[in-house]
């Protein structure tokens, strides 16, 4: 089995507040962060000490998105709706007031910009035409996290209602599959690169790894001592890390479904409260992870 080496690169600060949304730039050296206190900012792995201030919002910010092909910004503002900004020109060009409700996760595909809202509504974006396309009404509960499968045009969804739904995005967004198991809300979400698998994480603090051939269950770990609240894989799909409310970091083996490493307070100098976010940067093999404590961590992880 191998052996992970963790190295904290750097600690960034700048949010006066609970840091909630975190995203990866066109540019995979950027990444963006979004907080409590309705700050957005692009930060710079070459450069990481000077954040720079994308956008000030009335109301929290917790979920952020960056549109690829347009390099677009999309943002998330609670009980408001969607803000975007153009990269190129570091300035909004439009918005949509659509919803009363928070915002918890952004993602994009193609022209669609998918949003799920504290009221169990997943609300369609055309963006091109800049225009609401659809709502569909899919829990009382929230959607709280997404997760696209590009070659299988699956949308997952995580939900308040414990339940996982994925739907179907060559047939109008018809249900293929209602995943049920996790005992709380669905916070972490994410098919692994390769599509063939989707794993999720829960309030329950449990991780469930599914068989998106036919969305059988394939393993169920305990894995965190409280809720994990997200996860992202590895570039190359070897490994994935989770993070949660228990102030930790864990580096796991996908094939092997194995724990390799706890990135944590006493043995890294970790962060001291709730991680919410975490991101393994395409950019050299670094994880960015940002905190509850206003922080930001950026941690290489490397094999001996």
């Amino acid at each position: 089995m191998s052996k992970i080496q963790v190295n904290k690169l750097h600690t960034l600060t700048g949010h006066n507040d609970c840091i909630y949304a975190l995203t990866e730039g066109t540019d995979p050296r950027f990444f963006y962060t979004g907080a409590g206190d309705g700050m957005v900012v692009e930060w710079d792995l070459d450069q990481p000490d000077d954040g720079k201030l994308i956008a000030k919002l009335p109301h929290s910010v917790y979920a952020l998105e960056v549109d690829k092909e347009r390099n677009l910004l999309f943002i998330g503002h609670n009980f408001e709706g969607i803000h975007v900004i153009d990269l190129n020109e570091n300035k909004e060009i439009w918005s949509i007031k659509f919803t009363d409700q928070a915002i918890f996760d952004i993602k994009i595909f193609g022209s669609e910009a998918f949003i799920g809202t504290g009221d169990g509504i997943l609300t369609i974006i055309d963006i091109p035409n800049q225009s609401l396309k659809k709502r569909v009404k899919l829990s009382s509960k929230s959607i709280r996290v997404m997760s696209i499968s590009p070659n299988n045009l699956h949308l997952a969804l995580g939900l308040s209602d414990n339940s996982i739904k994925v739907l179907d995005l060559r047939n109008d967004y018809q249900p293929i599959a209602n995943l049920s198991g996790h005992e709380k809300s669905v916070f972490g979400l994410t098919y692994s690169p390769d599509e063939k698998t989707l794993v999720s994480g829960s309030r329950d603090a449990r991780l469930k790894f599914w068989n998106v051939s036919d969305y059988a269950l394939d393993e169920t770990i305990v894995a965190h001592m409280y809720a994990i609240n997200y996860l992202s894989f590895k570039e190359d799909g070897k490994y994935m890390v989770s993070c949660s409310m228990d102030k930790s970091i864990k580096v796991w083996d996908v094939e092997e479904r194995k724990l390799l490493k706890v990135i944590d307070k006493a043995r890294n100098a970790g962060h001291g409260t709730s991680i919410n976010k975490v991101l393994w940067s395409s950019y050299s093999g670094q994880v960015v992870s940002v905190s509850d404590d206003r922080t930001i961590s950026i941690w290489q992880i490397e094999e001996n």
